[in-house]
């Protein structure tokens, strides 16, 4: 029987993507929380495992050697698990570098933009007391975000997933728009970026993946009292160390 594969982990967007790969592909897998919230990321335990001090991160105790590997960041982690698993990552190289350039427009674009478009739309305004500091920002990486969600729509168009077939390029942008309302977004206006997000969304994997350790989050990074104003400090205000 194999190891359970380590999953370091809080329930965010990023962190669906691995916890959805690895049930959809049937690896066993153990969750090992890291509050961000209260700064557990950056315990000199886990920077072994991901110097950039941010989730998700795995140790596959059985690694391509047969020797443990830990590897951080959520796009390399889901090429790793696809190649390991021989599932979701195509069967050819044509398919994998149709695959990667998805996975990489995500890491690069979806998902920073959509971040920024939290930030500024749901986050300033319990940090900045000018509202007018904030509108720019605000504006700018919803429009961009909304650009984005243009592009991943005409992608789909006639094609059920984003590379033909389901793939890793769909457990990574499918956790981005989960929250597509706080982006200000309105999905009616993205008919096929609607309907696969409902047909990715409506996997019994999917569904487990996504409410892994939904119990751990408690309120939110906007809300008042202290709890959430520690936790916006350490999520925002992060300098070299």
């Amino acid at each position: 029987m194999s190891q359970p594969i380590a999953l370091y982990y809080w329930p965010t967007p990023n962190g669906w993507k691995v916890s959805i790969a690895l049930e959809e592909m049937g690896l066993p897998y153990e969750m090992i929380p890291v509050n961000i919230g209260t700064g557990e990321q950056f315990k000199l335990d886990f920077l072994a495992i991901s110097p950039n001090n941010r989730m998700p991160a795995i140790v596959d105790p059985e690694g391509p050697d047969g020797q443990p590997i830990s590897i951080f960041e959520s796009g390399a982690i889901l090429q790793y698990l696809g190649r390991k698993s021989g599932q979701f990552y195509g069967e050819t190289e044509r398919d994998r570098v149709e695959i990667d350039q998805w996975v990489m427009w995500q890491m690069g674009g979806l998902g920073p933009m959509a971040g920024q478009t939290h930030h500024f739309r749901q986050y300033a305004a319990s940090i900045i007391a000018d509202q007018r500091q904030i509108a720019y920002g605000a504006i700018r990486y919803t429009n961009e975000t909304h650009r984005l969600y243009g592009v991943l729509n005409k992608r789909l168009e006639g094609r059920d997933f984003i590379c033909g077939q389901l793939s890793i390029a769909d457990f990574m942008s499918w956790p981005w728009i989960v929250p597509w309302k706080n982006q200000g977004i309105i999905l009616d206006e993205f008919p096929n970026l609607k309907a696969w997000f409902e047909r990715v969304g409506g996997r019994e994997a999917v569904q487990k993946g996504f409410k892994l350790g939904a119990e751990l989050r408690s309120g939110g990074l906007q809300a008042s009292g202290k709890a959430a104003e520690e936790a916006r400090r350490v999520l925002f205000g992060q300098r070299a160390r």
